[in-house]
């Protein structure tokens, strides 16, 4: 923990989801041991780093509106950025469906659980994910 020392929730957060790469998908998943989706992966990540969150349940792959999940991130404890991003901050990102995807942001990278690669991962920021909806845990 001492590379973390000075660092806000939401960097050792960050840190905490890279160490998450690798991790086995399971939706509903929010155990590393067992397997996460993309909202555990962010729930896990953060109590990682020391920050218990409330976590929605029974959600679904698809059929969540942007304003449930809105305020299930509020409920946790985010709340919408509006402006630069923030090594931790979540990014919410619209795929087709109807299915709305999370995941925690680094300056140059995005670690999230993919559904179709069955693990978490990191991969780059493209211009897709500079642009997506992000929600910073708002410290009490």
């Amino acid at each position: 923990m001492a590379e973390l020392r000075g660092q806000d929730l939401g960097a050792r957060a960050f840190v905490r989801a890279r160490r998450l790469v690798g991790a086995r998908f399971r939706p509903q998943g929010y155990d590393p041991a067992t397997g996460l989706d993309c909202v555990g992966l962010v729930w896990a990540a953060y109590a990682a780093a020391g920050r218990r969150l409330v976590r929605p349940r029974d959600y679904p792959l698809r059929g969540w509106s942007r304003e449930r999940i809105a305020e299930a991130l509020g409920r946790a404890g985010f709340g919408a950025v509006d402006g630069p991003r923030q090594s931790g901050d979540v990014a919410l990102i619209a795929l087709a469906a109807g299915q709305f995807h999370l995941g925690l942001m680094g300056q140059t990278t995005f670690v999230h659980a993919h559904a179709g690669l069955r693990r978490v991962v990191e991969t780059p920021v493209d211009q897709a994910l500079s642009d997506a909806a992000l929600w910073r845990f708002a410290p009490d």
